[in-house]
């Protein structure tokens, strides 16, 4: 785990090497495009398999955005989160729960067409409690990474989601009202 981690910073810093040697200082719209194109997704690649849990390997991960964010000479000076606004982007740890809620909906509402996926969740056997039915539960666990695979990781943050947004009849909309609802 570790060590595909170094190997994607380091990838994704050598790609942000030969940016910032080909265009000398781009502007904020044309850096947005390259990053979003050839960095992020080597930053994001299967993360919903292989999503970081500890501080030290979120932050390795972020920094590589955060060096990104000031290649154009206009946004050195501002703050990362003013970066981020000006570069229209998100952290990755947000894109990170986003897309771990997305597998959440698709998995339940039968994207995927393997058996073994739908038990992946386990659904609430109280069909009394506030908000929409289809409520989930947390398994326990032995061990600290199984903590957090994503059937555990989710279970807040999508019991939390309202109805509207849960039973959502497409995978887009569903994508739109979360966003909204962000």
């Amino acid at each position: 785990y570790l060590n595909s981690l170094i190997s994607i910073v380091k990838k994704a810093n050598s790609l942000l090497y030969l940016i910032k040697k080909a265009f000398n200082s781009p502007n904020p719209p044309l850096l947005r495009k390259i990053y979003l194109t050839y960095v992020r997704p080597i930053l994001e690649y299967a993360f919903q398999i292989w999503n970081p849990y500890f501080v030290k390997d979120i932050e390795l991960l972020e920094r590589v955005q955060r060096r990104a964010s000031k290649i154009p000479r206009q946004l050195k000076n501002l703050q990362y989160v003013d970066r981020l606004k000006e570069l229209k982007l998100t952290a990755l740890k947000e894109r990170r729960d986003r897309g771990d809620l997305i597998e959440t909906y698709k998995v339940l509402h039968d994207y995927y067409s393997c058996e073994m996926l739908s038990s992946i969740f386990t659904m609430s056997s109280n069909v009394h409690l506030r908000g929409h039915q289809l409520k989930l539960t947390s398994t326990r666990f032995s061990s600290n990474p199984r903590k957090h695979f994503l059937s555990n990781r989710t279970v807040s943050a999508w019991n939390r989601l309202p109805e509207s947004i849960v039973v959502a009849p497409t995978t887009n909309s569903f994508k739109n009202k979360l966003d909204s609802s962000i």
